[in-house]
């Protein structure tokens, strides 16, 4: 059996900073940490973290995952996310046909059968949604449930599926089926009141998609959605810390306000991540890039172009938080929501975890991006 040792001059191990470990890396996991700094094979040149997940990703590299889904483009997408510390993803398909649906699920199936590094599930983000806040969604697709949704929900070889629905869309029966298939439900796109918000998080949901984004605000009267996500300390809540989704403050006052590893940290990134790209074609219309933010040509924002190493920077820098709890809130806070009621594998670096890793620079920038044992990029 080969295995890899590696020396961390400095290591995050999801808990604690350590110096001075080596970690053995076998079999995609880590068998073993310890002090013996004598004998390595590989020396990392910075700070070792636990890999980040991303629980919303839209695109990258170029590439648009609900443009004709394939293992090909699952692969461009990873690729350029892997260079900003992704080790884990989950490609999202936003609001289309359902024949679309059915072709992201079969790429998604394939690419877990053939273990292609990275891909963990998939997040089909509509299409039941609300219209009055579909955002850059094409109304045209927003649609109820069918049986034909249904069929595609139902499969068992398309790892963990998360689904943002509407709660004014989407009846609590039909939430509690999804949480008994094991999909875990998030609330977005919705201009639902506080009692229909609630009345979905009693039926099962666990969520909230990119919060504050696409859902009624908090207010004196009328709670809304932002104030069901606030007042359920049982539920997680998506963010995203680019600056212009979410104002700082706001941002600020959400971390206050959850509990400690109810937040954690989503890009929503489109196409341009990773490349040079100014502009790029969404449904029936072009996206345009001005300085990092995505804006559609009918006014809305679409999407981003933030990295998970950009979320985690700009969460400890900008917002304030401690270094470890930031790293946490993009790596193993998604991992719990995600692999909830089950062994969660990822988000620490301990013996038995995955051996998903990323070595940062001094300005938290990724040097290296290792993934199930193995260097990535």
């Amino acid at each position: 059996m080969t295995s890899v040792r590696l020396y961390a001059p400095r290591l995050f191990d999801g808990e604690n900073f350590i110096n001075e470990q080596v970690l053995t890396l076998s079999q995609g996991k880590i068998t073993a940490i310890d002090q013996e700094t004598s004998r390595f094979d590989v020396k990392a040149s910075g700070l070792v973290v636990p890999g980040y997940i991303d629980l919303q990703v839209n695109g990258g590299g170029g590439a648009l995952f609900n443009d004709s889904p394939s293992v090909e483009k699952l692969k461009t997408i990873m690729a350029a996310h892997a260079k900003y510390g992704t080790t884990a993803m989950m490609p999202t398909l936003i609001t289309d046909k359902v024949e679309v649906m059915a072709q992201a699920a079969d790429a998604i199936a394939q690419a877990i059968n053939e273990n292609v590094a990275g891909i963990v599930g998939v997040h089909f983000e509509g299409p039941h949604l609300s219209v009055a806040k579909k955002g850059t969604h094409c109304a045209e697709y927003i649609r109820p449930i069918s049986e034909a949704e249904w069929q595609v929900l139902s499969r068992q070889d398309i790892g963990q599926v998360i689904v943002t629905l509407a709660p004014e869309t989407v009846a609590p029966n039909d939430v509690k089926r999804m949480v008994d298939l094991g999909i875990k439900v998030c609330i977005g796109h919705t201009n639902a009141d506080f009692e229909t918000s609630q009345k979905s998080i009693d039926a099962g949901a666990s969520g909230f998609t990119h919060l504050f984004n696409a859902m009624s605000a908090f207010q004196g009267r009328e709670p809304g959605v932002v104030g069901s996500a606030f007042l359920n300390d049982n539920t997680s809540c998506g963010l995203i810390v680019d600056g212009f989704h979410v104002d700082y403050a706001s941002c600020q006052i959400a971390i206050k306000t959850k509990p400690r590893g109810k937040i954690f940290l989503v890009t929503d990134a489109m196409p341009p991540v990773g490349t040079d790209q100014t502009e790029f074609a969404l449904y029936d219309r072009t996206v345009y890039v001005d300085n990092g933010k995505l804006t559609s040509t009918t006014g809305e924002l679409a999407g981003s172009s933030l990295d998970m190493a950009s979320a985690v920077k700009n969460t400890h820098l900008g917002l304030g938080v401690e270094l470890g709890e930031a790293v946490r809130m993009g790596s193993l806070y998604p991992a719990e929501y995600l692999y909830q009621g089950q062994e969660v594998i990822r988000g620490k670096l301990q013996v038995g975890k995955q051996a998903d890793f990323v070595i940062l620079n001094d300005d938290l920038t990724v040097d290296e991006t290792w993934i199930s044992g193995g260097k990535f990029n």
